[in-house]
């Protein structure tokens, strides 16, 4: 897997402009995999939400959305979440706020396309030795618009992901081996022990171009932070896109970028 420092140092925000609009991926770039954002993220995001639009964008569902970092923001003004826009499942739904998350479109699969889909993850999974049985919650999930594997459930701790596949080479095996079955769907690497499956030619960058669609602000003026740009990450076609990116390993580094963008509005 390339290092995603290496990418940081050809795509990273120079601090020589203030973007209209900076999305985000979320887990491992705002928070660690599957939990909460820390404190200081929540007013970091609330800082950066009070000067420019902000979009979330990750190949979770809107549940994780929610727990993760609505909930972490009780003083967000109606305001301030009018700017914020949810792409859960790699930008396959779009939901803004009006009083309430409203959804505005949800690229869903058909039940074939499901059933397919998870039959394909389960037995080349099975014939690659990835099958696991001791794990924290369901190892493949409908997420509508979305079918995604995660090798030791979704509830798995963060340090067991991390140590199940450290290369990446598991999952990236598994990814090849359903793309081969699944020629007329998408089939992605996603977090640190997921894989993604969603309708043809819709990913990450599909999500990108919806949103200038439905804002108005052209990619040009949009940056987008994540920690997946490499060749076989799901960040990645954002950046095949000609997106402004800049890369991060960990929210601590999503942090350090936002003390410094947020100053830049006020020149």
């Amino acid at each position: 897997m390339t290092d995603s420092r290496t990418i940081a140092a050809h795509d990273a925000w120079s601090g020589d402009w203030s973007p209209t609009l900076v999305a985000f991926d979320l887990d491992d770039t705002l928070a660690p995999s599957k939990t909460a954002i820390d404190p200081e993220m929540g007013r970091l995001l609330l800082e950066l939400l009070g000067v420019a639009e902000v979009c979330i964008i990750s190949g979770g569902q809107i549940g994780q959305f929610q727990t993760q970092v609505i909930a972490q923001l009780p003083d967000a003004t109606p305001e301030q979440l009018r700017r914020l826009h949810l792409m859960p499942t790699c930008g396959t739904q779009y939901l803004t706020w009006n009083g309430q998350w409203n959804e505005v479109y949800a690229e869903n699969l058909t039940a074939e396309q499901i059933s397919a889909a998870m039959t394909s993850l389960e037995s080349r999974a099975k014939e690659l030795g990835l099958w696991e049985t001791d794990t924290w919650g369901p190892v493949l999930e409908d997420r509508g618009s979305q079918v995604t594997f995660s090798a030791l459930g979704q509830a798995a701790p963060v340090e067991a992901k991390k140590a199940w596949d450290p290369t990446g080479e598991r999952k990236n095996s598994l990814r090849a081996a359903v793309a081969a079955d699944l020629p007329d769907l998408e089939v992605r690497s996603g977090g640190s022990t997921s894989v993604d499956i969603t309708r043809l030619g819709i990913d990450k960058a599909y999500g990108m171009k919806k949103l200038t669609e439905m804002t108005g602000i052209p990619l040009d003026d949009m940056l987008f932070v994540g920690d997946r740009l490499d060749a076989d990450g799901n960040d990645y076609p954002v950046k095949a896109l000609g997106v402004k990116c800049h890369a991060v390993e960990g929210w601590p580094e999503t942090a350090e970028l936002l003390r410094r963008l947020i100053p830049q509005y006020a020149d």
